[in-house]
């Protein structure tokens, strides 16, 4: 089976299958990015972002077979803390817009750790990295948190897509996408879901 997609939604369905361990089409879909010449950068950032929702071997397992297709072009940040923080504080506010205190206050509720690592090694030092913008970035999660069942981050992050530029037509044709990796039913569950949302 060849995938036919609009390159345009190319990035959300390799992350999808990237952490749903689909490894027949992932492989599929590199093929593809290579005959499309589709950013190599942009396909190991949409990869090395999943670690933070799938973990680190489901990322290091797909960046080892992103190798075998393209030599990785890596930006290596300089490990910056007070940058990370600070790029951090921007994207996280630019994704929850007026919501973000609440989020960090939340979060630092049950995980002062983890409320700290969201801003610093998520939206900081990961979602920071300059080879994607937000609204890629945003677009290809929305995609990985409905793959992974999700919803209360899924949620969160359907506004956060809005927010960074993407239209609600991007995010439902990112959803129906997921048909194309044999993903029906998470496709049906994450357009309810959107369809519901109220966003007045």
């Amino acid at each position: 089976m060849i995938i036919k997609i609009d390159i345009k939604y190319f990035l959300p369905l390799l992350s999808a299958a990237s952490v749903l361990r689909k490894e027949r089409y992932f492989r599929e879909l590199l093929t593809l990015a290579k005959r499309e010449n589709i950013s190599s950068k942009k396909i190991y950032e949409a990869i090395l972002q999943s670690y933070l929702f799938a973990g680190f071997p489901s990322a290091l397992i797909s960046l080892k077979i992103f190798s075998e297709f393209f030599k990785p072009n890596i930006i290596n940040d300089k490990y910056e803390i007070d940058d990370f923080k600070k790029r951090g504080i921007k994207n996280c506010k630019k994704v929850y817009g007026y919501k973000y205190s609440k989020l960090i206050s939340n979060v630092h509720s049950f995980s002062p750790d983890l409320s700290e690592w969201l801003i610093i090694e998520g939206y900081g030092k990961t979602f920071g990295r300059k080879a994607l913008s937000m609204k890629e970035r945003e677009l290809s999660i929305v995609s990985i948190l409905t793959a992974l069942n999700f919803k209360d981050q899924l949620i969160s992050h359907f506004i956060g897509a809005l927010r960074c530029g993407n239209t609600v037509d991007d995010i439902k044709i990112s959803l129906k996408n997921l048909n194309l990796i044999g993903e029906n039913n998470k496709a049906i569950w994450g357009l309810k879901i959107f369809n519901n949302l109220d966003l007045k």
